[in-house]
């Protein structure tokens, strides 16, 4: 939900994208980062860079369908973001416990989904990992690992057009019916279903 006062004096446009969009892991956790602060303020030095990477963005985004390929407005998504280096909460702010937490999730999500792993990885009681995720993201340790596999397997099926066993391959599900159970459990819908209804969308 983004809300917007007075703006009958602002000009620019708004680029508006899914959290799966980005097509590199460092763009995808940049945006999906629980404490990016609302205002990203760009030095002067790197306004070109920033610049060229927007017209480049709005003008294949203008193309013809079926002129380009469709990965190329991604990728040139992620060398925008990648561009605004966009600044985080003061660092001292966030809880230590969390920041290694996300980092090892983000590194190791494909493989282990339990919360026991992370713990026991990084040296804290289980109870203490819990306590930290909860401060800073208002969910669970399992939740937020969840969450992480579950947007993976959207960007998998939606952009990817991977099929349920190749996102089990993918995520470390033994096979396309546990993957299919877990994604329909937190999304509510099959992994099929999904898919189709976002390529229509």
């Amino acid at each position: 939900m983004h809300r917007w006062d007075d703006i009958t004096g602002v000009a620019g446009h708004v680029v508006l994208f899914v959290p799966t969009a980005p097509v590199t892991h460092a763009t995808r956790e940049l945006v999906a980062s629980p404490d990016l602060v609302a205002h990203w303020s760009i030095p002067d030095a790197d306004w070109p860079f920033v610049d060229t990477a927007r017209n480049h963005l709005l003008l294949e985004a203008s193309a013809p369908p079926g002129d380009i390929s469709t990965e190329l407005p991604e990728i040139l998504l992620s060398a925008l973001i990648a561009r605004l280096r966009p600044p985080h909460a003061d660092a001292r702010s966030i809880n230590p416990v969390f920041r290694l937490f996300r980092s090892s999730v983000e590194a190791h999500f494909r493989e282990h989904h339990d919360a026991g792993y992370y713990a026991r990885t990084l040296g804290y009681a289980p109870r203490t990992l819990s306590r930290a995720v909860q401060q800073v993201t208002g969910r669970s340790a399992k939740a937020y690992i969840v969450d992480r596999i579950v947007l993976e397997a959207k960007r998998l099926l939606a952009h990817d057009r991977l099929t349920a066993t190749a996102c089990a391959n993918t995520l470390g599900f033994p096979d396309a019916s546990n993957f299919s159970v877990f994604f329909r459990k937190a999304t509510g819908v099959r992994p099929g279903a999904w898919q189709a209804r976002a390529a229509v969308e």
